[in-house]
């Protein structure tokens, strides 16, 4: 019994270590635009065998940990989304989720066979894994690029849909079934899994809000945690329906995200820290499953082969083929295809064929590892740069408001704490200027430490600390006015545009 407590207390002494270091990253990751996810994908190689000896070879229980990670990371990016900044995209996001995924399976499939030398089998395998793109790279690095929310909301989209029909087809091909299945059938398993997990989260997602808007809990502390668990449940739900349990999750948290609920930001902020843990742990794991000691350099060479024609080739080709129809410049098709983010999806799908024992799968997997690290070095770190230089991005404004928000539940009503940043606009403007919507008002400004309650005549000042109570039916409208002077002053349009 001793021997056990002690292997317990040494097992939460490294994980908290690992898990502040993992958390003291994201600050550095955040600087330079590197996905955190590479960081902790090292520190598993650092743990493995080749590092401290660290033994994890059990392909199964990286499979069920791994999809459970990736439920929790799909909650998180559905509950934060705005589905006003999905709307106008929905339909490209769920093109590119689709027939995006079999143009890339198939012109990676290809050059895996033909330029590689994979048999069919493992060169399917190879683009099935590399089709979707990864939700957790692009909530965490898309979301520091200022873009229109068009294209925002398009690779958001994809991104939360994408995985459903990839699992089905790599399930299908590394359980051997796949030829006993004609194409159209498996097409038709895939759209069924699809439509079958979204029905289920819009069902969980609509009838969990109708829920909590008429549950009187006694702590605030348990709404967040049963916002998480209705987005798990309809994983779970849409898994026993024999339909996609990552949309079914996916769709529930966007309707939860997006519904009037009790506590919003208090979910949203749980749900952010719990996908953050999900992904430490996520990465790390993968990083403990690689052998460092099997990678020889021909299969870097591979791995660089198929990420090339993954890059420049599958992508732009799935982008230009899903986006028609779409008003797209060239220049907004052209950063699409450049922010493909993989990221640690592909790893996880990995581990399907690898628990199946599927002959090659090793080295697969190998190769796969190698390309999401070399890839993702080369295009998240640039994203900012190439939106700039293709002209998508939005200018960066110095004048943009801190604005925060708290609910205020038994008045139907938020809070929102403005600071008036320097460069503001907003110095200078009187309060009876600012023409708020009706029944939104400027309730205290505090400047210099004193609170004073303010009048039509009161001046705001650069560094003010405002608090504008808003009924939420205009809280839209009360943010996007605030912003319209502070971009362009008290002479702002009323129904200007934000870029």
């Amino acid at each position: 019994m001793s021997f056990d407590v002690h292997q317990l207390d040494t097992f939460v002494v490294v994980g908290a270590a690992v898990t502040i270091f993992a958390i003291l990253a994201v600050r550095v990751s955040s600087r330079t635009g590197l996905p955190t996810l590479l960081v902790y994908l090292l520190m598993g190689v650092a743990l493995g065998e080749s590092g401290l000896g660290i033994q994890f070879e059990d392909a199964e229980v990286a499979h069920a940990l791994g999809f459970a990670a990736l439920a929790l990371i799909l909650a998180e990016g559905g509950l934060t989304t705005e589905w006003r900044s999905l709307r106008g995209s929905l339909r490209l996001g769920i093109s590119l989720a689709t027939v995006g995924v079999a143009i890339t399976v198939t012109v990676v499939a290809l050059a895996g066979h033909y330029l590689l030398g994979l048999d069919w089998r493992l060169a399917v395998l190879l683009g099935a894994v590399t089709a979707p793109t990864d939700a957790a790279a692009v909530f965490s690095v898309l979301r520091v690029v200022p873009l229109p929310q068009r294209i925002m909301g398009a690779l958001e989209a994809e991104s939360g849909l994408n995985d459903a029909p990839t699992v089905v087809l790599v399930s299908i091909i590394a359980s051997g079934t796949v030829d006993d299945r004609p194409l159209w059938m498996v097409g038709g398993l895939v759209a069924y899994e699809l439509v079958e997990g979204t029905l289920v989260g819009l069902a969980v997602g609509f009838g969990g809000a109708w829920l909590m808007r008429r549950a009187a809990l006694p702590s605030t502390g348990l709404y967040p945690l049963a916002v998480l668990i209705l987005t798990l449940l309809a994983y779970g739900l849409g898994g026993f329906t024999h339909g996609s349990g990552f949309a079914a999750v996916y769709v529930a948290a966007l309707v939860l995200g997006n519904a009037e609920l009790p506590h919003r930001r208090a979910t949203r902020s749980f749900a952010e820290g719990l996908a953050w843990l999900a992904q430490i742990g996520l990465f790390v794991m993968l990083g403990l499953l690689l052998s460092p000691g099997r990678i020889s350099w021909h299969t870097v060479g591979l791995a660089l082969a198929a990420g090339l024609v993954l890059t420049v080739v599958a992508r732009p080709l799935s982008v230009l083929v899903s986006g028609l129809g779409a008003r797209l410049r060239w220049q907004e098709r052209a950063f699409l295809s450049w922010a493909g983010l993989r990221g640690a999806v592909p790893v996880v799908l990995m581990t399907i064929p690898l628990a199946e024992e599927v002959p090659g799968a090793e080295r697969l997997f190998d190769l796969v590892f190698v390309m999401v690290v070399v890839y993702t070095l080369l295009t998240a770190p640039s994203l900012p740069a190439v939106a700039r230089l293709l002209g998508v991005a939005r200018p960066s404004d110095p004048r943009a408001l801190d604005l925060e928000a708290a609910p205020l539940e038994r008045v139907a009503a938020d809070l929102l704490q403005i600071t008036v940043t320097p460069g503001s606009q907003l110095h200078g403007v009187e309060v009876g200027e600012l023409r708020l919507p009706r029944g939104a008002s400027v309730s205290l400004v505090v400047r210099d430490g004193d609170a004073m309650v303010p009048e039509k005549r009161t001046v705001l000042r650069a560094l003010d600390d405002v608090l504008v109570v808003t009924p939420r039916g205009v809280r839209e409208q009360t943010e996007r006015r605030l912003r319209q002077v502070s971009r362009h002053g008290r002479l702002a349009q009323w129904l200007r545009d934000d870029p």
